[in-house]
């Protein structure tokens, strides 16, 4: 099974070389023609136009790393030839576009999966094996913390939410096995940032979560000072004790004193690209498909709401059993 790689920019290039280094590459879609350098004289067929390309080539999946206000077209344009998609984040910047193109997956028995990382990494995996062996009791309140000074061209406005929190969001989710309720938030682009229409660099947000949890978030890409993991630092208030990530240090708290994580090598990974080609043979849902982002997407769609409102915000969970 191979697959049509749409996008050979930066990010598309990282998943070039992961395709092609695996032998799952069968033709590359860029619309600029000059980007085929990048390929260094391999043989694979390069196409400036999808169409062409799913009219001539043979392939069991698309992989769709477009810039974002392109990649509902490509979903389209695979879906309508059921082919199955792993497409890098976000689905789209507009949610109820979002929710169409996962509804229309869903209605068809589309394959779709977001290529969701950060869950991945080992020690937030460790993280979520602690959690679920009960290391803390339950889950009481969580305290994440993101700084990194973050200024990146991009062919649109860079919002702290929708480029990073999102993954935050993610893994709270993941961590605590809920979905957000409500969310009370400030956006805003604090003095020493930059000027950028559109953009936001900071956030500060309450989000209530199912199960009674609360989680305070602070997150800024303009921050000048000492800077966090891209996972950001995370305090986990447990019933029996405490876990504290910093960097990518596990540490445990109880009555007992502080204990070290020492290690994350019993820890069972897959990356995203094998997580989808398993699902594909299995024909079971992906970790992090179509329909479980959406929900963080959800997430993160009424956190800025409520930065824009000034008010607390419900968070409405999509249905897509209602969507036409």
């Amino acid at each position: 099974m191979k697959a049509i790689l749409v996008g050979l920019g930066s990010a598309g290039y990282s998943w070039y070389k992961r395709l092609r280094d695996r032998g799952l590459l069968a033709a590359v879609v860029e619309a600029d023609p000059a980007m085929k350098d990048k390929m260094d004289g391999d043989s694979f067929p390069f196409y400036t136009s999808l169409e062409e390309a799913l009219a001539h080539e043979e392939a069991g999946f698309l992989v769709n790393v477009t810039s974002p206000a392109s990649h509902t077209q490509v979903n389209h344009a695979a879906f309508d030839r059921g082919l199955p998609v792993l497409c890098e984040k976000p689905i789209s910047f507009d949610y109820p576009e979002s929710i169409g193109i996962v509804a229309r997956a869903a209605k068809e028995n589309i394959p779709f999966m977001i290529a969701e990382n950060y869950r991945r990494f080992p020690y937030v995996r460790k993280m979520k094996q602690l959690l679920d062996e009960d290391s803390i009791g339950a889950i009481s309140s969580i305290d994440i913390s993101f700084r990194r000074y973050h200024r990146v061209q991009r062919k649109y406005a860079v919002r702290i939410l929708d480029d990073i929190g999102v993954h935050h969001f993610d893994m709270l989710r993941y961590l605590t096995g809920q979905e957000g309720r409500a969310v009370q938030a400030k956006l805003y682009n604090p003095p020493g940032g930059w000027e950028e229409e559109g953009a936001v660099q900071s956030a500060n947000a309450i989000i209530e979560m199912d199960g009674g949890i609360i989680a305070g978030y602070a997150a800024t890409i303009a921050s000048r000072g000492p800077q966090t993991q891209w996972s950001g630092d995370w305090r986990i208030e447990g019933t029996r004790g405490a876990m504290v990530l910093t960097g990518k240090e596990i540490r445990l708290y109880d009555d007992d004193g502080e204990r070290l994580i020492p290690s994350c090598a019993d820890v069972i990974e897959r990356d995203t690209l094998t997580d989808f080609l398993i699902s594909l043979e299995t024909g079971r849902e992906a970790e992090s498909s179509g329909s479980d982002y959406l929900l963080t997407q959800a997430l993160v769609h009424y956190t800025n709401l409520s930065g824009e409102s000034g008010g607390r915000m419900p968070v409405e969970l999509p249905d897509l059993g209602k969507v036409t």
